[in-house]
């Protein structure tokens, strides 16, 4: 069972995207991809901030302080909330200009995940990445348009990962150092592109649909067993949050909608929320591959 969607942020995010609920601050942090914004506000929706990227951000992910991992158009930077600054910490994808850094996620372990695309949409010049235990970058998988959703299971021992232009789920065996094997297909969408993914306390996927107004839960087998209908069409990323975290943070966006589409969906790009039975996962900080 879930409540029904409120627009706790009617801020009309062009891409909203990755929110990350920071348990420490009670706070919830997500971005506006093509607005080249960090965006925190508490879990009414109240106490806003906002912080300008110098290009495009894809996600923030957070060390276990107060600083965050930004993954912008070039790679991956320091970004420190108190003063606004951004530091390069690793070059990304320099010999594909026409990418820029998409979803992300942090797993148990402390390893982050995130993925790269296209910029424009069109070749298959994306790839999955995990940071290292000694900074290196790995290259997990490749040949994507637009990668989303990394996520795992509550045990650890499934990955998932999406093809959002195929609208396909994949699974893959996770091993206890990170690598990756046995991708399988687990769901194939329709009426609607696959975006980001999250997983709650019971192993279920809710995965949100861009162009498809709607997020579908899904059993670890890939049995649809729930599915909520949001007030505008482009979701993209679901969190959960609030001290029991039973309260999901949605992310939307505008991009690619028309004049007429706009007017007929005022809160697309708005941040929603609506509280569920089954709590979700506790957001992981990066504990591994980057000095502190």
């Amino acid at each position: 069972m879930s409540s029904l969607p409120e627009c706790v942020w009617p801020l009309g995010a062009e891409l909203g995207e990755g929110p990350v609920w920071h348990a420490a601050e009670a706070a919830l942090y997500f971005v506006d991809i093509k607005g080249h914004q960090i965006h925190r506000c508490a879990a009414d929706g109240t106490q806003r901030k906002s912080w300008s990227a110098p290009a495009a951000v894809g996600f923030v992910q957070p060390f276990a302080g107060a600083d965050f991992v930004a993954g912008l158009q070039d790679g991956l930077y320091r970004f420190n909330p108190a003063s606004g600054d951004f530091k390069s910490l690793l070059a990304v994808d320099g010999h594909r200009p026409g990418n820029r850094l998409n979803d992300a996620n942090v797993d148990a372990q402390g390893r982050l995940w995130f993925g790269t695309m296209d910029n424009a949409e069109l070749q298959p010049s994306g790839a999955l990445y995990r940071v290292a235990a000694d900074g290196a970058l790995r290259t997990e998988d490749d040949g994507y348009v637009i990668t989303n959703g990394p996520a795992q299971s509550p045990d650890g021992r499934v990955f998932y990962h999406t093809d959002t232009l195929a609208q396909q789920v994949y699974a893959f065996d996770l091993s206890p150092t990170g690598a990756l094997s046995n991708k399988r297909l687990l769901i194939t969408l329709s009426n609607g592109y696959p975006d980001g993914t999250t997983v709650d306390a019971e192993g279920h996927l809710w995965i949100c649909l861009f162009a498809g107004g709607r997020i579908e839960r899904y059993t670890p087998a890939g049995r649809l067993v729930q599915t909520v209908t949001m007030p505008c069409a482009n979701i993209t990323k679901l969190a959960f949050g609030g001290p029991d975290l039973r309260t999901a943070f949605v992310t939307t966006a505008w991009k690619g909608l028309s004049a007429a589409e706009r007017a007929a969906q005022p809160l697309a790009g708005g941040l929603f929320t609506f509280a569920v039975d089954t709590p979700g996962l506790p957001q992981h900080p990066i504990t591994e591959g980057f000095a502190p």
